[in-house]
């Protein structure tokens, strides 16, 4: 139990490590404020040291006031430009937040040059407050100039990393930008859960065993988003106890307390430490993130694509950019294995089986809201029948094909009751191009 919990907490540790302003940060500050009080400390244990700082920067190397004086404007100054970067990114994540989605946070948390622009400013505040105790004049004077030298190059880096970051944060405000970035986080996690290139002819269809009477259910004992599911150690604890585990709740569900995560076969050999142990390869959390949620970076792109055709916005460039980027995450998904929902150890007796989102759910989940809010604009349907036919022509299965075909006609028949039979010309022409993929006579 305690190896479970474990491994999921330095999980979730190296999740935040990527997409928060809590751990990387204080890495930094802790780095630099280390390397502080680390140099001062051996430059006072070598004196020679202090020989190489020019005589330029520090005529006198036995002032500890010069010393003090430098250490303590900078770390002044840090906390000061601190609070501007701090406001500019509380302005930059409500902007953000109003405008496109709140869900998007996650994404500008994730922004490896923010979280190392609180890291630097934070590091060079603690690297000088950690060096000042060695400036002293009792009972010995000493100026260790040459971590003063140090704090001053962090200082000039400091204002740099200003001038960068600022140029880096009005280019992250921009929505193309903005999905950009959540098309390719979630085909990183495409990549992660689907390595293998798809060989088969056809996409499998996702199946599980159906319930049967002897099955004890293992309720969750918080309420949280499912936000990781250790399979490999379901499987590991299903053999161990020899039974069979059907997972009930995926990753992205909410579970409220009480509500069964997984059903267990033989459910007479379950035990409070047996559940507690099944329980521990679940991590819940307020949230959900993209550590297996290939939905979530969907979902995302979809509500700002929702917001940017609402009559308040009526942005439609933005809407076709979202499902630009949606496109290319269904292709990457259909060019993949799927994950395998039956899982055997050893082959032949099966242990565990969950559904993963296949890419029929993938599909409605990208264009059906915004197919019946894109009724009115012409724009945003013909570049979601175009997103279709590019889609089809990386599938190789014909009924695949075909399905994608009838979401075509669909959006055909919605933009029917909209807009003049003269001004469907293209829509026509983009939807006969996808029946021909799929092989269906044209209507």
């Amino acid at each position: 139990m305690l190896n479970e919990r474990l491994f999921l907490s330095f999980r979730h540790v190296m999740y935040s490590l990527r997409g928060g302003f809590l751990v990387r940060p204080l890495i930094i500050a802790l780095t630099l404020g280390s390397a502080g009080a680390l140099l001062s400390a051996l430059e006072e244990a070598v004196p020679a040291l202090s020989t190489w700082v020019p005589k330029v920067l520090f005529p006198s190397h036995a002032d500890p006031q010069i010393a003090q004086v430098i250490l303590g404007a900078i770390a002044a100054s840090m906390m000061t430009v601190v609070s501007i970067v701090f406001a500019i990114l509380l302005m930059t994540l409500t902007l953000a937040s109003m405008q496109f989605s709140p869900r998007i946070i996650v994404s500008f948390a994730r922004d490896r040059v923010t979280q190392g622009t609180l890291g630097i400013f934070l590091g060079t505040f603690s690297y000088c407050v950690a060096a000042l105790p060695a400036a002293r004049s009792v009972p010995q004077p000493f100026a260790p100039v040459l971590t003063v030298l140090g704090a001053m190059l962090l200082a000039l880096a400091c204002v740099a990393w200003l001038l960068f970051f600022i140029h880096h944060i009005s280019q992250a405000i921009s929505v193309n930008h903005i999905v950009e970035k959540i098309a390719g986080e979630t085909e990183v996690i495409i990549d992660e859960l689907m390595p293998e290139p798809r060989w088969r002819g056809r996409m499998a269809e996702a199946s599980v065993p159906e319930p049967t009477e002897r099955e004890a259910a293992v309720s969750s004992d918080v309420s949280g988003y499912v936000r990781f599911i250790d399979i490999g150690r379901l499987v590991f604890l299903a053999r161990s106890y020899g039974v069979t585990i059907r997972i009930v709740r995926r990753v992205g569900h909410f579970v409220p307390a009480g509500i069964p995560l997984l059903t267990v076969s033989k459910g007479d050999r379950l035990s409070p430490g047996r559940c507690a142990e099944l329980r521990g390869a679940f991590d819940l959390g307020p949230t959900r993130t993209l550590q297996q949620d290939i939905e979530f970076g969907i979902l995302q792109i979809v509500d700002i694509a929702l917001r940017a055709i609402s009559p308040a916005v009526n942005d439609p460039s933005t809407a076709i950019n979202c499902v630009d980027q949606l496109s290319r995450i269904l292709i990457r998904f259909a060019s993949r294995e799927e994950p395998a929902s039956l899982l055997y150890d050893p082959p032949g007796v099966l242990r565990v089986s969950m559904l993963w989102p296949d890419f029929e759910r993938l599909v409605d989940q990208a264009f059906d809201q915004i197919r019946l809010y894109a009724r009115a604009d012409l724009a945003v349907s013909l570049r979601m029948l175009r997103a279709l036919g590019d889609v089809a022509r990386t599938i190789p299965e014909p009924a695949v094909k075909r399905r994608l075909a009838e979401r075509g006609r669909r959006i055909e028949a919605g933009c029917a009751g909209k807009f003049d039979e003269d001004e469907l010309g293209e829509v026509h022409l983009r939807v006969a191009t996808l029946e021909r993929l799929a092989g269906t006579p044209e209507s």
